[in-house]
């Protein structure tokens, strides 16, 4: 195999996905093989090895005779990916605290203290500062495992926001955090973490339990689900 070969499929994959967790290739739309390839300016064997390592990582499904069908998100995908975070991240910023640098959460202060960004760089900032947390915790499987469930969570911000609901405007709860933060106050911080999500996960599913019911799915599952995390 070229480097050339090997560098168009890497380019193919790369582009696809980050297309595909911005919610370009919107969650439950199908897409051609054919117009990937035009659409990334190459032949459909790139195109396709992307698919089949997308398909593997349960960002697509490839369907006979209809095409590649992006997975969509479903109500269960939302409280798995909160319960993950309600667990997970509380315990990666204890671990992290100490190792923080103290210039980069002020410079994160000064991000959320200052004009609200647009929506895509709303996200993105309230990503980078949980990722940059997540970073420092020390410990290799947990920081891969959580990178890849955030590409997920930024799927679901943006499928939410695309359709101009505000999920949770969460700056004040993020300048709360880093603050415990710089004065190494871990405790404090692990709370406002823990509450942060919580308020997070809450938006989120009242905006996904509408989505579905509106779609006539049977309200009494998702439902169930809401009365549970009362």
């Amino acid at each position: 195999m070229s480097t050339s070969n090997h560098n168009f499929k890497d380019q193919a994959y790369t582009v696809i996905k980050e297309r595909l967790i911005n919610c370009i290739y919107e969650p439950g739309s199908f897409l051609n093989e054919a117009q990937l390839a035009a659409d990334l300016g190459c032949s459909r064997t790139p195109v396709r090895e992307a698919i089949n390592r997308l398909e593997y990582d349960n960002f697509v499904t490839v369907v006979p005779k209809k095409g590649i069908h992006v997975s969509d998100i479903s109500l269960t995908d939302v409280q798995q990916i909160f319960q993950t975070r309600l667990e997970i991240e509380p315990v990666t910023l204890r671990m992290a605290a100490h190792n923080l640098p103290q210039a980069e959460l002020f410079a994160f202060k000064r991000k959320f203290s200052g004009e609200p960004p647009d929506i895509k760089n709303s996200y993105r900032l309230d990503t980078a500062m949980h990722l940059f947390i997540i970073d420092y915790c020390g410990n290799r499987y947990l920081i891969d495992m959580m990178h890849r469930l955030f590409e997920d969570n930024t799927r679901v911000i943006i499928s939410s926001k695309q359709n101009q609901i505000q999920i949770h405007d969460a700056r004040l709860e993020h300048l709360e955090i880093i603050d415990s933060l710089i004065s190494q106050d871990t405790d404090r911080a692990v709370k406002l973490m823990k509450s942060h999500i919580e308020s997070c996960r809450r938006a989120a599913l009242d905006y996904f339990y509408d989505m579905q019911a509106y779609s006539a799915a049977p309200a009494s599952a998702y439902k169930a689900v809401l009365d549970e995390l009362e």
